[in-house]
């Protein structure tokens, strides 16, 4: 233990040199870790969001001219929709799995007596499917053509209650309809994006907006293992000679968005990374120039005895010393540099004491504690090969 001692005296002696080295440590750590925790927050925040919609295969109609049905309906959002005979043959390949007709436009709207006119996003849903579909905050969902239910960020953003009355098109043209029941927020969506929208029936929509046809299809898969068959099944039948359909797998969708940020974290922890390798250089300079002051010492230990691995543990202790200090000091304040950059970019720090954000901490700390023993060993091998003779004579 005589060699362990004898690291850690060196290291006090030379403890602001010492500190340096260390510094570089702590950057890197938590520069590794920051960085993975702001990754892993982003992906666990958009996976959050998407959670409603990974169990849906979509159906839109094909916008390569050829294929879909072209809809005289006045308010739709589209140009090309989706017939009944279309939903009907869509609903029988998907069985036993629930497919959901979607209509939906934008219309002007007044919320109340001497109110501005506002543009919003109107669905029209059938009320058999709405309870599968959509969780409500408050209220209930409507029981009539005349009720509605709106989106959470629509309902705070324009100070709608359960109860309010909304008048659809210019001047009302279109009706009123009140306020049954709000959405829970659902954040980011591929099937229908209620949010900020109103959610009507289907029959009052299709009588407003004068429609016998569909934006889209939205098929609720029981088993995720069968989204794929779903899928094919609904593009078989769909597309035997022309492209009518687009069918989309939101699972597939939500794994390729995973897959981007997953890449952007190991992008951003790689430029922590880099500061960790400059620390590295560092504690190799320092070590080089350690064994540059003591030669005439290590000509003292090998003349009495010490043994070549003796010396170059000893080294290699004062590099492991300075990478785990520099690596717990490090980790403790990757804590609050996740807290920090949590806070700032996603506004939440939800997802920071977790254990798929806390095992950055870990890797960064690793990585800093190898990267200094690796560092220190050509500078130990230099230092355990000096010849005693000539380091004995040295000046």
């Amino acid at each position: 233990m005589i060699f362990w001692e004898i690291a850690k005296r060196n290291i006090r002696i030379h403890l602001l040199r010492s500190s340096l080295a260390m510094l570089g440590i702590v950057i890197g750590v938590v520069a590794i870790a920051s960085m993975g925790i702001l990754g892993n927050g982003m992906v666990l925040s958009v996976s959050e969001s998407l959670r409603t919609v990974g169990d849906s295969v979509i159906v839109t109609p094909h916008a390569g001219g050829g294929g879909g049905h072209f809809g005289g309906g006045g308010g739709s959002s589209s140009a090309i929709v989706l017939s009944e005979q279309d939903f009907q043959q869509i609903k029988r390949v998907s069985a036993p799995n629930s497919a959901i007709p979607v209509l939906q436009t934008t219309d002007r709207m007044k919320l109340g007596v001497g109110k501005d006119d506002i543009v919003a996003l109107i669905y029209g849903l059938d009320q058999d499917d709405v309870p599968g579909l959509l969780t409500l905050e408050s209220g209930d969902y409507a029981r009539s053509t005349s009720g509605c239910l709106v989106g959470s960020t629509f309902a705070k953003d324009h100070n709608v209650k359960v109860g309010s009355r909304i008048s659809i098109g210019t001047d009302g043209s279109r009706g009123s309809l009140r306020v049954t029941g709000i959405i829970e927020e659902r954040g980011m969506s591929f099937d229908v994006s209620t949010d900020s929208a109103v959610v009507a029936t289907q029959d009052w929509f299709k009588n407003t907006y004068n429609r016998d046809d569909y934006d889209s299809i939205v098929i609720k898969v029981k088993n995720l293992d069968d989204i794929e068959n779903v899928k094919t099944a609904i593009e078989k039948q769909m597309n035997r000679r022309e492209d009518t359909v687009d069918v989309m797998d939101t699972r597939k969708v939500m794994e390729s968005i995973f897959e981007a940020f997953g890449q952007i974290t190991t992008f951003v922890s790689a430029i922590g990374g880099i500061s960790m390798l400059v620390a590295g250089v560092s504690i190799l300079n320092i070590m080089m120039m350690s064994v540059t002051e003591r030669v005439k010492e290590i000509g003292i230990m090998r003349s009495i005895g010490a043994q070549k691995r003796e010396v170059m543990a000893m080294f290699l202790y004062e590099a492991m010393i300075l990478g785990v200090v520099g690596s717990i000091i490090g980790g403790i304040l990757s804590l609050l540099g996740g807290y920090a950059i949590s806070s700032l970019m996603l506004q939440t720090t939800k997802y920071l004491f977790i254990p798929s954000s806390l095992i950055h901490i870990v890797y960064g700390m690793t990585f800093g504690i190898i990267i200094c023993i690796i560092c220190g060993i050509y500078p130990a091998w230099r230092a355990a090969n000096l010849n005693p003779i000539d380091a004995l004579r040295h000046e």
